[in-house]
């Protein structure tokens, strides 16, 4: 009887101390309020191509202001000044045309801007106007001492209506506040002709139902980037309407029998490809007219249903709170602290850049538009759509399966459902609003993939996925994969941006196998590990670089490797891309002469000088995105400074990594050094300042480099934490000393990914002086 109690004793102690040990794992991070570092101005100046409206994580609204109205062409070519528009938001104006629904955030190329509402009193005018004269339009001119952006929320005076204009939301609901003056004469409009990289005919049908006095219901039809884009809505005035009406319709040869209503003032139903529609309003000084426009990807039903469940009411500020609070909840997710304050917000801006898409997809019930243009219902997940897969498998996707898995496993469900409702049976390339656009080159949808499979964030039907993965990887006709295949490259005289694309290819075709042998396929792994060596063809040991190889085998011979036109590249020179092989960096090394040689060719990346001439054409790389010649401000070369890692000398990338995070990211609004490509930019400043990177998606370690912070903290969705701690820092200990995990010193500059997961401790010790000892290969 005693040695049972004994037993039961011990078993009790011991049970208390694997409890107390899981908590201390497991244990509660008091939340912070970080928000107030979060500055969504960042990136609206030159081309960071971000916007500063109001939004959600992840949310299906983006209600932000646009001040121009730039149209795609001119004299029916390209208009390039149309290229600052890409989010709808160029810092340096000085009118606001109005506030549209829909919004990408960093893009290099654009769509969306979905019904535009703009408040204004006096003389009504339905047509926008110029910016060099504000008055000819509804436009006003505005300033940003009046203008306020933070998480959730957006106000500004417009200064030619005296209307002082409020913006929240929540996932599917933009909510508008306009605080008017006194007028007999005030108007809120609506212009569906309205939208981001507009061009004639890109609207292909509008239709609109008044249902009674404070309620709009309809749907926009567009052919633009998503050439078969429907956008439904549901609009609630908190007032009623006075009056209401539209623009003339445009002439056409079929009128029916419509003609025998007059369809301009207090018609209820309204139907056309342009329909700029008007709604009147007395108003008391400083009254108020609240605004709620539900958006659905599959009814006017589905929108209201969705305003109905996620703002019954009319309480703006309560609305703004809850939807801040979810940022909160959001941000803090990753505690840090820095040296100094420009650091940290540097730090949650890129979060709340990271979380900003992709967008979910769906009503509130789960219903969907697909692919195929058929209604489906999301099942076990939510549904989201936006990839813009080319920049944000690199490093985003890789952040989300550390801070946001249960979210990427959903974004790999919605990729799956993607490829059944495809007639092509493909994984999304670049995809929105159930379209495939076909933007960009390879196919990272399955880089996607293989991260979440070999890291285990693997919730969703993973044999699925693999199998999806190769069927899109065998799909001939796309974009040169026929030769590919064949060949073993892409040959340019056939298919342009040849050696881009057998590089590309070559790491998608890695990361498939690496999918495949964490699941055990062994012959899917051994003709993609087969496969992924294809980067070795378009390899020229002359001149120590890729280069574009012909049909007949040979080499381009008019070759520029300092190009960024006609050499067989997209968006990046054959000295960036040549360092493309984050699946095998080691081999890459050794072709290229080694550690010594190696050394020598990335330190001269980053000391050369690039003349203007070899990217003056090209509209999404700038001179503030360049240091040397190696180029920041687009995707290709981001784990390039993490390539010191497999030489005998990592402490090269470690002041280089500070270089870049402190001339690349800066506050204000011209902070971003390129495009933020939907949070591609953002993810790749959050690991490098916490102290390591993803180079090789699909891998489960990461590289090491010179960490930011002086501390930080992940609440995993786990239950665990991991704390990243460094010692000395400061702006000139920019060298790393020595690195502890869980106390012990680590040996090589890599990190596992499941360290992370489970919970535990990462040191840093910094110095002035870089210890050319550390991490000896």
């Amino acid at each position: 009887m005693n040695r049972i109690k004994c037993r039961s004793l011990l078993f009790g102690l011991s049970f208390l101390v694997f409890v107390a040990a899981a908590n201390a794992q497991k244990k509660t991070i008091e939340k912070r309020n970080l928000i107030q570092y979060v500055d969504p101005m960042i990136g609206t100046a030159k081309m960071g191509h971000t916007y500063p409206g109001a939004t959600v994580p992840f949310g299906s609204v983006q209600l932000s202001p646009e001040t121009d109205t730039i149209a795609y062409s001119l004299n029916g070519k390209y208009n390039g000044d149309v290229y600052k528009y890409c989010a709808g938001y160029q810092y340096e104006d000085k009118t606001i045309v109005g506030f549209s629904h829909t919004h990408f955030s960093g893009t290099g190329h654009s769509d969306l801007g979905d019904f535009l509402i703009m408040p204004t009193t006096g003389k009504l005018q339905l047509n926008p106007g110029v910016a060099s004269k504000p008055l000819s339009g509804y436009r006003s001119v505005f300033s940003h001492s009046t203008e306020k952006a933070e998480p959730a929320y957006y106000s500004v005076l417009l200064e030619d209506h005296k209307i002082k204009a409020e913006l929240t939301a929540t996932t599917r609901v933009g909510i508008h506040q306009y605080t008017f003056p006194k007028s007999e004469e005030a108007h809120i409009i609506l212009d569906l002709t309205s939208g981001i990289y507009n061009y004639d005919k890109k609207n292909v049908w509008t239709f609109v139902r008044v249902e009674n006095d404070t309620l709009i219901t309809g749907y926009r039809q567009t052919n633009g980037w998503a050439r078969t884009r429907t956008v439904y809505f549901a609009m609630s005035f908190s007032k009623p309407i006075k009056s209401y009406g539209q623009a003339p319709l445009e002439k056409s040869v079929y009128k029916g029998f419509w003609g025998r209503f007059d369809q301009t003032k207090n018609f209820p139903e309204m139907a056309g490809q342009n329909l700029k529609l008007f709604f009147d309003f007395n108003t008391k000084e400083g009254e108020k007219i609240k605004i709620k426009m539900a958006l659905s990807p599959v009814s006017s039903a589905g929108a209201l249903e969705n305003m109905k469940k996620e703002v019954p009411g009319w309480d703006f500020e309560k609305v703004k709170k809850q939807s801040q609070e979810v940022w909160n909840n959001e941000l803090n997710k990753i505690q840090v602290e820095t040296v100094q304050k420009e650091d940290l917000v540097n730090f949650y801006t890129a979060m709340y850049h990271a979380f900003l898409g992709p967008t979910e997809y769906m009503d509130i019930d789960g219903n969907y538009k697909g692919l195929d243009m058929n209604v489906h219902k999301a099942e076990n997940f939510k549904n989201y759509t936006s990839y813009s897969l080319w920049d944000t498998y690199r490093a985003l996707h890789p952040l989300f399966n550390l801070v946001q898995p249960a979210r990427n496993s959903d974004m790999i469900s919605s990729m799956l459902a993607h490829s059944d409702q495809s007639v092509h049976k493909m994984l999304p390339i670049w995809s929105h609003y159930a379209n495939e656009n076909w933007c960009m080159i390879g196919y990272h949808s399955v880089s996607v993939i293989a991260d979440a499979i070999v890291k285990g964030n693997g919730n969703f039907d993973k044999e699925k996925a693999l199998q999806a993965c190769v069927n899109t990887a065998k799909v001939p006709y796309y974009d040169g994969l026929d030769y590919y295949m064949k060949m073993g490259y892409v040959p340019e005289d056939k298919n342009g941006s040849s050696v881009s694309k057998t590089l590309e290819y070559a790491y998608d075709d890695w990361a498939i196998a690496q999918a495949a042998k964490k699941l055990g396929k062994t012959d899917i792994y051994n003709e993609f590990i087969e496969r992924s060596k294809n980067y070795k063809n378009v390899y020229d040991a002359k001149t120590g670089f890729m280069r574009p190889k012909l049909n007949d085998g040979t080499f381009k011979k008019e070759f520029d490797p300092l190009d960024t036109h006609g050499q067989g590249f997209i968006e990046g020179n054959s000295w960036n891309y040549s360092l493309y092989v984050p699946q095998d960096p080691a081999e890459m090394i050794k072709m290229m002469g080694g550690n010594d040689k190696f050394n020598v060719r990335l330190d001269s990346l980053f000391s050369m000088h690039l003349p203007d001439k070899y990217f003056e054409n090209t509209e999404d790389i700038t001179r503030e995105g360049i240091i040397g010649n190696y180029v920041h401000g687009n995707e290709p070369s981001h784990h390039v400074v993490y390539l010191y890692n497999w030489t005998n000398s990592p402490w090269k990338a470690q002041d280089k990594i500070r270089m870049i995070l402190k001339k690349m990211y800066q506050n204000g609004a011209d902070g971003l050094g390129g495009n933020d490509d939907f949070g591609q930019m953002s993810a790749w400043y959050i690991f490098s300042s916490l102290g390591f990177y993803p180079v090789a998606p699909g891998s489960d370690e990461y590289a090491l480099g010179s960490p930011l912070v002086k501390k930080a903290v992940f609440n995993l969705e786990n239950g665990t934490t991991f704390e990243v701690e460094t010692v000395n820092q400061s702006d000139k200990n920019v060298f790393v000393s020595k690195v502890l995990l869980n106390g012990k010193q680590l040996e090589k500059p890599f990190l596992k990914h499941s360290d992370v997961i489970k919970g535990g401790k990462i040191t840093f010790y910094m110095s002035a002086k870089p210890n050319k000892k550390n991490y000896q290969n």
